[in-house]
């Protein structure tokens, strides 16, 4: 019987070790370092540079359309201010106008990253609040 105890023992071993050696995808948390050129630091040794990273929009700046509700072409209180191009008049008068979303990561950020299958490279998720 003892034989067979060690024989589990020794099987879960070398099953922890062959996931181990696959690199799955893992959690990790970081603090951005450096933004020109951007670098993130995972730990006290690991630092991530842009091609080893995957950005996603809650971490970059976008540009995106908000719904203005046309309060220009009725001219009521609130009305948005007199825009100088045209194609910015015409999308405003339509009821939407186009703004860009700051949401560039800054030193000091702290971030949630997903290291890829594999370790090659890492998504960086989000901000940490």
């Amino acid at each position: 019987m003892p034989d067979a105890v060690e024989l589990v023992k020794v099987l879960k071993k070398a099953a922890v070790e062959a996931m181990n050696a696959e690199k799955p995808a893992e959690i990790r948390f970081g603090k951005v370092v450096g933004v020109f050129p951007l670098q993130i630091a995972v730990g006290q040794k690991l630092r991530l540079g842009r091609s080893q990273l995957v950005l996603t929009r809650n971490v970059t700046d976008y540009r995106t359309y908000l719904e203005t509700g046309n309060a220009r072409a009725h001219g009521g209180p609130g009305s948005p201010p007199d825009v100088s191009s045209v194609d910015a008049d015409r999308e405003e008068a339509a009821g939407r106008v186009e703004v860009t979303v700051c949401n560039g990561l800054v030193v000091g950020d702290e971030v949630l990253l997903l290291r890829q299958q594999g370790g090659q490279k890492y998504i960086v998720w989000d901000r940490l609040a």
